[in-house]
């Protein structure tokens, strides 16, 4: 993970949700498709399919997390192109619920949201929603702005909505880092501007970060 400093120290962090706030999210997939008994290479297949870097525009997951698509409706089709190992048919009700079901909150992410906010850098969240809840009381009490791709009809990676973003914080793109856990939404997020980091872990991301904000305290070894 590589930062500059050429910039200035980012007067914004602005942090994805799942994957980054919380437990990794292929840890909760792993779970699923065993509790479902799915063949882990259909899911694959439907995931390259509906959210690859070749995808077609407007695919079924494209416009859940867009908000077009209904959750039900979406559950159907993602259901019909599943294939369980005992070749029963996949319940489509409550899948994403099932999908999700072993997501954790990530303190140390918290944390360090929290110290962030607290040395002066303001806070916000962006996050791809797939129709799931999100613990908006504790979210929105923490991130200014809360930015839902269902709830603005955007998602990420389209530069509208890291734009979006960034007008709500009141700052320009290059007082921003953006950090997130897929590589093409920190690409896009650079595409317009942001400065952005690929979380895999909260002590990399903490680390990266302290390279650009030397107000933020350290945990553990110094950054390199």
């Amino acid at each position: 993970m590589t930062t500059t400093t050429d910039q200035g120290p980012p007067r914004a962090v602005v942090f994805d949700y799942g994957g980054v706030l919380t437990t990794p999210v292929r840890h909760s997939i792993a779970a699923w498709l065993e509790q479902d008994g799915i063949e882990p290479d259909s899911f694959s297949r439907t995931l390259k399919a509906w959210l690859g870097r070749r995808a077609p525009q407007g695919t079924p997951l494209h416009r859940l997390e867009t908000g077009e698509l209904e959750v039900a409706e979406f559950e159907r089709l993602f259901a019909a192109r599943l294939v369980r190992w005992d070749g029963a048919a996949v319940d489509p009700v409550g899948l994403l619920d099932r999908f999700f079901a072993g997501l954790r909150p990530e303190p140390r992410m918290y944390a360090l949201a929290e110290e962030l906010r607290d040395c002066g850098v303001a806070v916000a969240l962006l996050s791809n929603s797939w129709g799931n809840d999100y613990p908006r009381k504790r979210l929105e009490a923490l991130f200014v702005p809360v930015v839902l791709s269902g709830e603005v009809g955007l998602r990420k990676p389209s530069p509208e909505i890291f734009e979006l973003t960034v007008r709500g914080l009141g700052l320009t793109p290059e007082q921003v880092v953006f950090v997130d856990d897929a590589e093409a939404n920190v690409a896009g997020a650079r595409a317009v501007g942001l400065r952005a980091l690929l979380h895999t872990d909260p002590d990399a991301t903490r680390t990266a970060l302290a390279h650009l904000l030397p107000q933020l305290r350290s945990s553990g070894a110094a950054p390199a």
